[in-house]
């Protein structure tokens, strides 16, 4: 199965799940999505790698309409008919992969994308998607779980993430997110850093992720140096906490 493949099919099995996480469906982030939204009056908004589309939920009360655009067709099926519950009649859903985005050039006033940037394949090639759709003066912001600095922590960190969802393919560090949209052509800029706790029993749940991945994560826990279980905050039962990065983007008014 081919990794775009395994990505549909890994969030298509478990839309429901993410469209009740509280881990997704709160935080202090979707509050911060909606204000930027709110400063761009009429603003056309593309919600890159939407999940259960909590961001698009967020940020439509403020905008004129919202993609919400996801590789999953049930995560999609999920997010319209979550949208049509809650009265928002402004989004729609369109399906496909981030690096191939089949808009117009020059279509969205923001790209908005919350915890999805780490399944995609090629990440430079979607961020060169996503300077291609946005208007001059367009702007963007990314939230995503981190890699750590240290390339202890984040050897364990990649690990315990592919043990659980075997569609991950990298959780990037904040100077390597300004690296890659700069290369794009947009420059960024961190605009906020912060910790979220994960229970891990709800997490292994919520991706289905195989006994015997789970019980290797727990092993890999165990077995880690104790600075590492130190700054993940590991506890007996297996829950820790991840690093959590928000990415800032302007594309130039003259392009």
């Amino acid at each position: 199965m081919k990794h775009h493949d395994q990505v549909a099919d890994a969030f298509g099995s478990t839309a429901a799940a993410y469209l009740t996480s509280p881990t997704h469906a709160s935080g202090a982030d979707l509050d911060t999505l909606a204000q930027a939204i709110a400063s761009t009056p009429g603003a056309e908004v593309l919600d890159l790698g939407c999940g259960a589309g909590h961001a698009s939920f967020a940020v439509a009360a403020h905008a004129r309409s919202v993609v919400a655009y996801d590789i999953a067709e049930p995560m999609l099926a999920t997010v319209v008919a979550a949208a049509r519950d809650k009265g928002l009649a402004n989004i729609r859903a369109q399906q496909g992969p981030a690096e191939q985005l089949p808009f117009a050039d020059a279509s969205f006033d923001w790209v908005v994308s919350r915890f999805s940037a780490h399944h995609w394949r090629d990440l430079p090639r979607a961020l060169g998607e996503v300077r291609r759709v946005l208007k001059p003066g367009g702007r963007v912001l990314f939230i995503d779980v981190a890699g750590a600095d240290d390339p202890l922590f984040d050897t364990h960190l990649q690990a315990v993430e592919v043990l659980r969802d075997g569609s991950h393919v990298r959780n990037y560090r904040a100077d390597e997110w300004v690296a890659f949209f700069g290369a794009a052509g947009c420059p960024a800029s961190v605009r906020q850093r912060w910790r979220i706790s994960i229970e891990f029993a709800s997490w292994i749940a919520r991706m289905r992720t195989p006994a015997e991945r789970a019980a290797a994560i727990r092993s890999l826990w165990a077995n880690a140096p104790d600075e590492v279980r130190d700054y993940y905050g590991v506890q007996p039962d297996g829950s820790f906490m991840l690093d959590v990065v928000m990415i800032e983007a302007r594309l130039s008014a003259a392009v």
